[in-house]
């Protein structure tokens, strides 16, 4: 029998519909067309097709010329623009302001044809160490409320270029969805005095069922409620609020987990594309006791219809339990 399943953070609820489960195999794999190399202009040799750089890791050369590891440039379309006032306003009873923000691409390596799956750990380190380099410099300035951090692989997850790259954009606003998170978390700390997080952590920790894997640091977990067939959670088992503050050791374990977990969603479901999101406390709080940063990762298997849009219910058709023992017994060998 299906079952409708609530999120203890957020008060979401999913279907996992059982009578509908499926196996990895039977998820269809969408694959992405690949450009000539020579036409990306994120690969090393075509930094003149890409804005200037406003950060960079060097083995050679100078700005904006190859020898890089790690690229962060301006995108070139961005969503949001960082120069300029906020200016808010009201027309009657509808609110407005200036697009004001920060839309940066992060591009990972200069391999074109490599994936975190692939990447050597100490590179998808320095990622993670140019994501915080960025947030911290960002985060400077005040107009600026909330920075994600997030990467689109593959067509199907909306990724317009193969070469690997994340994104980073700076918002005047706490977006509604990181709103009621928040809210959720601090609900439960007021009535606990405990965050939700650590609970979640030492609980799927000590149950096992839905565990993809754990290391002194972290865990990779199957949330109870997920919106998506193998949507997968890292979390930092110390609390912490903004991901920004994590130290190095944090960054080098995690390196590992997250090239762990991609390989194990790779093996399992042949190479899906996938979201992830690094979901972190908004830039101008302090560090709050009920909120814990942590990453999720969503392949992108089914797709969201009239129900998922017309309800915010979503339809699961692979229960977490499943999900999490396919992704445990996977073969990295």
């Amino acid at each position: 029998m299906p079952q409708l399943r609530k999120d203890p953070i957020t008060g979401r609820w999913v279907i996992i519909a059982n009578e509908r489960a499926r196996r990895p195999t039977d998820f269809i794999r969408r694959p992405v067309a690949s450009p000539a190399a020579a036409l990306c202009p994120f690969d090393p040799g075509n930094e003149a097709k890409t804005p200037p750089e406003v950060l960079a890791y060097r083995s050679s050369g100078g700005r904006d010329e190859p020898g890089w590891r790690v690229r962060v440039v301006p995108n070139k379309f961005p969503a949001l623009r960082i120069e300029g006032d906020l200016d808010r306003q009201g027309e009657g009873m509808y609110d407005k302001m200036n697009g004001i923000g920060a839309h940066e691409i992060v591009i990972e390596t200069p391999d074109h044809g490599t994936s975190w799956s692939e990447m050597p750990e100490p590179q998808i380190q320095e990622v993670l160490r140019a994501f915080q380099d960025r947030v911290n410099d960002l985060k400077r300035d005040h107009r600026f409320r909330y920075i994600i951090l997030f990467k689109n692989h593959g067509e199907a997850a909306g990724a317009s270029l193969e070469h690997p790259h994340s994104q980073l954009i700076a918002l005047p606003v706490v977006p509604e969805n990181v709103k009621e998170e928040l809210d959720g978390a601090l609900q439960f700390y007021e009535q606990k005095e405990r965050c939700i997080f650590c609970d979640i952590v030492t609980q799927e920790s000590a149950a096992g069922v839905r565990l993809v894997s754990e290391t002194d640091r972290f865990v990779a977990i199957e949330p109870y409620a997920p919106r998506f067939p193998f949507e997968t959670w890292i979390l930092p088992k110390r609390h912490s609020s903004h991901f920004e503050s994590s130290d190095g050791p944090t960054l080098e374990n995690l390196a590992w987990v997250l090239r762990s977990t991609l390989r194990k969603i790779n093996k399992t479901l042949e190479r899906p594309a996938y979201n992830f999101i690094v979901h972190s406390a908004p830039v101008q709080e302090g560090p709050l006791n009920y909120y814990h940063w942590h990453i999720e990762i969503a392949p992108r298997l089914t797709r969201i219809a009239g129900f998922e849009w017309g309800t915010g219910f979503y339809i699961n058709p692979t229960p977490p339990e499943e999900s999490a023992r396919f992704l445990r017994e996977a073969s990295l060998g």
